[in-house]
């Protein structure tokens, strides 16, 4: 076994730390870790007469990966007193190293994100590599943690408070030029050789080395809580904080309870600090479903979990895409900057070209900000030829159509489409709702018909949903599934069926929210409780976004599509909120200026209402909705729309619409918002525990109606004590 950190000691008396994990691709903070790291500080320590310096490098592409996900992910409340003090030994073998009294240097080859910026920060000198592909920084905070290895502790120290907290409660991360401006890194280097020499010039010429926090006198830069200016920034930050988390996301809350508390006593009291709250939040329930499913399952699926296998990689080199609105626009310009040809069509060239200006305005922002030459925007917007004629399909490989929810536009525009793209060219639509069996009828290879369902705006939204039809073949949904890794989303495979999965679930939680309204609960509360809940918008807002009119014409499609099935609509209590709102209001939503909100115009604002521009929830909604005995309690609000959105995900598991619990989980998140804190919709289910959640499931449904009823997939599960 080779050792996890190797020692050498040149001629210089210099010693190079080589850190190198057996049989992991990454090095990370396990036991191997810390029990070789303890070895090698007492070993510095017997020898440190001999030593000029110690240079901390890597083996491994990267640096250091950061703790132990695997670990941390098993931690309970009964291992919180031995965890803790594990991390106390953690920071204090890196606490022995800064005090060496010798100078130690971090030569960083790749990237350092948590613990490895954390062994980074406890040298006196760091040097990275000058390259865009290294990222640095603390992401902790985005899987439920903090930076416990003295993270916080030093940061703090070295860029104070307000600079230090962008880092640490948002998990900013950055490429090594920037954290050079940042005064995070002290040089560049150009390559490996450069990275070592550079690092034995610092240690030759600063044999004295010590941390600027271990200096008498040492003051944290731009004052402590205590001085004026700080201190004003601390009266709002919890209140700034608490808006953005609304007291969902614990981690950011006490990685500014650790930081503001450490930065008024001394280092080590401050290591003891910060070692408190990490032990109480790995210890928690958020950080567990957070870790599960942002680390676990995403990589999962990333790794291709859902594609099928016995297919070469396929490279996309050319879409047609059929549509240049909102949505074809954004597909155009994440294929361009994937470096796939794009032919963008639309009816008139003045809707095509305006599709394609879509792509030029957001990179013009990018080349605005330094994040892009002209070269490059250029030669992305070269890609994209905006067109009215089907014959410039020509030598697509895939085609995917974006046009209207409308049956038979989709069939006319994707048959003639077909015909001028290659032979074997993949067929997609982007359809939101409309069943992909039913879709691929209108071309001649049904297998190779697919959904990819993108989400708007296309360039924010990470999440593709790839839906096999029933003819749809498994070379087919590895070539779709191939796309969207190649345009860098993350796609979630699920089965054919009406809405599929994202749209069937986001369907719940806006039907939700206005059946409460049309039971008279106040439409405040439903849009305050659903943002406590987690979710990132109130249902009636994401309703005005919407628009009930596509709302009502998707109703009126499946209405029409089941009635040639010989099947109708279940009845739902918003449907006549839609109606009313449609019919006798004459509110259709954000488009048109007024839905469930009003949308004033920069301008006088009206007797009453809220400064202009701002948009608010339309006053009359109190006098024709709201009634006083009608009100429930918040719980039963917040329950009502994370509950239905849960058991309709589990009735896609039950039906074989989903396939896997990472695809539900990512899926629910990424692609309708579902509240990021619980780790998605099942994982909602197995924090709540399956008994528990039935329980409360079948008191919904005694009290609020019998879409509230726990499936049979979900009663076998709590019969048999599984989870998903």
């Amino acid at each position: 076994m080779t050792d996890a950190i190797r020692y050498e000691k040149g001629q210089d008396n210099i010693v190079v730390l080589t850190m190198d994990m057996p049989g992991q691709s990454a090095n990370t903070m396990n036991a191997v870790y810390r029990e070789a790291m303890g070895k090698i500080v007492e070993r510095l320590e017997a020898e440190k007469d001999s030593i000029a310096g110690v240079i901390i490098t890597s083996a491994k592409k990267t640096f250091f990966a950061g703790g132990d996900l695997n670990e941390l992910i098993k931690v309970t409340k009964a291992d919180a007193p031995a965890f803790y003090q594990m991390i106390l030994n953690i920071k204090g073998q890196l606490r022995r190293l800064e005090c060496l009294g010798k100078p130690v240097v971090a030569a960083i080859n790749g990237a350092a994100l948590g613990g490895g910026w954390e062994i980074a920060l406890a040298c006196h000198h760091r040097i990275a590599l000058d390259h865009s592909s290294i990222q640095l920084g603390l992401p902790e905070v985005t899987l439920g943690l903090l930076p416990g290895g003295g993270g916080v502790v030093r940061m703090v120290r070295l860029l104070g408070l307000e600079k230090a907290l962008p880092y640490l409660a948002e998990g900013k991360k950055v490429r090594p030029d920037a954290a050079l401006k940042a005064g995070l890194i002290h040089e560049l280097a150009c390559d490996k050789d450069n990275l070592l020499a550079k690092a034995r010039a610092w240690i030759v010429a600063n044999p004295n080395a010590v941390q600027p926090w271990d200096v008498k006198g040492y003051k944290i830069p731009g004052g402590t809580p205590s001085s004026p200016n700080v201190a004003q920034m601390l009266a709002i930050a919890p209140s700034v904080l608490r808006d953005k988390t609304k007291g969902c996301f614990p981690a950011p809350e006490k990685i500014m309870c650790a930081a503001v508390e450490g930065a008024q006593v001394d280092f080590d009291t401050a290591q003891i600090i910060e070692a408190r709250y990490f032990t109480e939040l790995t210890t928690g329930q958020v950080a567990k479903n957070m870790i599960g499913t942002f680390w676990f399952q995403l990589n999962e699926i990333n790794a291709g979990g859902s594609r099928p296998q016995g297919f070469a990689p396929y490279v996309t080199t050319k879409v047609g895409v059929l549509g240049a609105g909102m949505m074809g626009a954004g597909i155009a310009y994440v294929s361009a900057v994937a470096g796939i040809e794009v032919v963008l069509k639309d009816i008139s060239i003045e809707a095509a070209e305006k599709g394609k200006s879509y792509s030029a305005k957001l990179l013009e922002k990018k080349v605005g900000r330094g994040q892009m030459s002209a070269e490059k925007r250029d030669g992305i917007l070269a890609r994209i030829k905006a067109t009215t004629k089907d014959a410039d399909f020509a030598g697509c490989d895939l085609i995917i159509e974006a046009v209207f929810e409308d049956r038979d536009l989709k069939a006319n525009v994707t048959a003639a489409a077909e015909r001028a793209a290659l032979a074997d060219a993949v067929i997609a639509s982007n359809t939101s709702t409309l069943p992909i069996t039913g879709l691929a009828a209108a071309v001649q290879n049904q297998d190779r018909f697919i959904g990819l369902h993108f989400f708007s705006p296309v360039d924010k939204m990470p999440l593709v949903e790839i839906i096999k039809g029933e003819q749809t073949s498994d070379e087919t949904l590895a070539r779709g599934f191939d796309y969207v890794m190649q345009i860098n989303k993350t796609p979630i495979v699920v089965n054919d069926s009406r809405g599929f999965f994202t749209s069937r679930v986001f369907g719940t939680f806006t039907n939700e929210g206005l059946a409460m309204l049309g039971e008279g609960v106040s439409a405040a509360m439903i849009e305050n409780e659903a943002r406590k809940a987690g979710m990132p918008v109130g249902p009636l807002a994401i309703s005005d976004e919407v628009s009930m009119s596509l709302m009502n014409h998707i109703r009126q499609q499946t209405i029409k599509d089941l009635a040639a099935e010989g099947k109708s609509i279940p009845e739902h209590p918003a449907f006549a909120v839609i109606d009313m709102m449609l019919g006798e209001y004459k509110r259709p939503g954000k488009a048109a200026g007024a839905g469930f909100y009003d949308y004033p115009a920069a301008g006088a604002p009206a007797a009453g209402a809220p400064a202009a521009g701002k948009k608010h929830l339309w006053p009359e909604l109190k006098a024709r909705f709201e009634k006083a005995e009608a009100q429930i309690s918040q719980e039963d609000v917040r329950d009502r729309i994370l509950f239905i959105q849960a058991i309709e995900t589990v009735r896609c598991m039950e039906e074989g619409v989903l396939k896997s619990v990472a695809d539900a989980n990512i899926g629910s998140i990424f692609g309708i918002g579902f509240a990021a804190w619980t780790g998605g919709a099942l994982q909602f289910i197995n924090q709540y525990g399956v008994q528990d959640f039935v329980a409360r499931a079948t008191y919904l449904a005694e009290q609020y109606g019998e879409r509230f009823l726990p499936p049979a997939l979900l009663l076998d599960k709590a019969a048999k004590k599984e989870r998903f």
